[in-house]
């Protein structure tokens, strides 16, 4: 485990819900605008992602909210999508302004959301399969 987060100095690791259309939805729209390829990406559903979340004494039934581990720390919930947008081009990255909000106010507004994923967004029957071209991507 320690090797992963090793990983997560060079390449950000994403843990999302590998059957929520919005998390999905948001992974490939990562992916799409990460031209150097930093990110890696773990269904929480996978058996790494549960790995994961068992060393960081989180729990593996709770998929509420995406993980992001970067340098070797953790962030969970509204701040997630602001770190990785951070990192985007020009054209999204101005959102990262909205990390100066109380983190309780966006987290409120997340878990709203993260609540209602599946009613609103829908999700799959299983976690989401890279192409071969991805497969590196994914831990």
């Amino acid at each position: 485990m320690k090797e992963l987060l090793e990983i997560s100095k060079e390449h950000p690791i994403l843990l999302f819900d590998g059957v929520c259309n919005i998390c999905n939805g948001f992974v490939q729209f990562v992916i799409k605008r990460d031209p150097e390829k930093q990110f890696r990406f773990v269904a929480l559903q996978s058996d790494t992602g549960k790995k994961i979340l068992q060393h960081l004494n989180l729990s593996t039934e709770d998929l509420s909210t995406a993980i992001l581990i970067e340098n070797e720390k953790i962030y969970t919930q509204s701040s997630v999508g602001l770190k990785i947008i951070k990192r985007m081009d020009v054209w999204f990255s101005f959102l990262s302004f909205l990390i100066i909000l109380p983190k309780s106010l966006r987290d409120f507004f997340y878990r709203i959301i993260a609540n209602n994923r599946y009613k609103w967004f829908g999700q799959q029957d299983h976690c989401m399969i890279p192409t071969p071209e991805l497969q590196s991507r994914f831990l």
